[in-house]
């Protein structure tokens, strides 16, 4: 199963919002990005991701899973924009700050360090099982 990080700003759509959806998730709409359209486009179901509290927070605080696959996204009529739906699995015991991340040497090709614009971005195993010890957390 892949990972992924999914950016959002908690003043627009918080972890609390998230967990608030229960099981059936939420449509992860409103990327207008081709890169992180194409990573979604490339999702399984199962797949998880961590949560991020992008401008305000800047930090991990949650575990999503992928639990629809991509389809067309609602919030808009343009037939170029597609999304998953992700649902809130649990949180980080401890939220784990951009601060540490890129100050954790063995996450330093993370692309959340080199590309912070990008909103949804593959995590590999290895950055899956730093950011979850970093976050009291079991993989």
């Amino acid at each position: 199963m892949a990972k992924w990080l999914f950016k959002s700003e908690p003043d627009v759509w918080d972890w609390d919002a998230q967990v608030a959806k229960g099981d059936a998730g939420e449509e992860w709409g409103g990327v207008r990005n081709y890169q992180a359209r194409n990573y979604m486009r490339a999702m399984a179901l199962g797949d998880q991701g961590f949560f991020y509290h992008s401008r305000t927070g800047l930090e991990i605080v949650g575990i999503v899973e992928i639990c629809a696959l991509s389809h067309p996204d609602s919030t808009t009529d343009d037939p170029r924009w597609d999304c998953v739906d992700i649902k809130a699995v649990r949180p980080l015991k401890t939220p784990v700050t951009l601060e540490q991340i890129k100050s954790d040497p063995r996450l330093a090709d993370m692309i959340l360090v080199k590309n912070s614009r990008l909103s949804v971005q593959p995590v590999t195993g290895r950055e899956w099982e730093i950011i979850c010890a970093l976050g009291n957390t079991n993989p």
